[in-house]
């Protein structure tokens, strides 16, 4: 794993930023994996800036989203296709044909997962995939587990996603109880991966991540064995890596 050090979250968020249009620059049709969460809106501002400048051309990208909560609809406005839209594809020419989201609205999770799988694998897999890491060391909603996930599968949140999450909704009984993610194999097919994480409350979870055992407890211990992993994280997150 390289592990560069930003001083703060604009910091982060712009050398973050600086690795995605470098992707996109060098392969103008590439296909990104993108993550939802406050972690990465820094960077999709950045690079939103960057496009209104006419630094870097989305119109050829195709994005695949890690999740998505089970049972709200495209345009419910706790949903990711919703975070998206709001946070990113709405401030650049990306063709929104080309971007792709978990189906939550999809009542039947084995027909929407299976689906995903199978159009994450049409693309090839994610030259980039764009991942936060939650304070128990999940990525995407791979929760701490007993063994590490395949595909693309329907999970029970944890109580502290849950808690974690309510922030973003009026009330904590408005958070969904279930979500549909990318299991960790789908993950580790990208071609590069790219962790954002900031903040002294990410910090335990960067160093297990980063150094600790490899393990389903700490779901994102599993990138250690990629061959093409950066993250990227301020002072505070990497409190506990000196």
């Amino acid at each position: 794993m390289k592990i560069i050090k930003a001083k703060d979250y604009e910091d982060m968020s712009r050398k973050a930023a600086n690795i995605i249009s470098a992707q996109v620059i060098l392969k103008p049709d590439c296909v990104l994996g993108l993550a939802t969460g406050s972690t990465p809106i820094g960077a999709y501002k950045q690079l939103a800036a960057w496009y209104e400048k006419g630094d870097v051309d989305f119109a050829e990208v195709s994005t695949y989203n890690l999740d998505e909560y089970r049972g709200l609809s495209h345009d419910d406005p706790q949903s990711y296709h919703y975070f998206m839209r709001e946070n990113f594809f709405d401030h650049i020419n990306i063709d929104l044909n080309n971007t792709h989201v978990p189906d939550g609205s999809n009542p039947d999770a084995a027909a929407a997962c299976s689906e995903y799988d199978k159009i994450v694998a049409a693309a090839g897999y994610p030259d980039l995939q764009l991942l936060g890491i939650g304070n128990n060391g999940h990525i995407g909603f791979n929760e701490p587990d007993d063994h590490f996930s395949k595909g693309t599968h329907c999970v029970d949140l944890t109580e502290s996603t849950i808690q974690a999450n309510s922030r973003l909704f009026d009330s904590i009984d408005d958070v969904p109880r279930q979500a549909y993610t990318m299991g960790t194999q789908t993950i580790m097919y990208a071609r590069m991966i790219l962790v954002v994480a900031n903040g002294e409350v990410k910090a335990q979870a960067v160093h297990d991540m980063c150094y600790g055992p490899v393990t389903p407890a700490c779901p994102a211990s599993i990138l250690q064995l990629h061959t093409n992993c950066v993250v990227v994280a301020d002072e505070a997150a990497l409190s506990l890596c000196e």
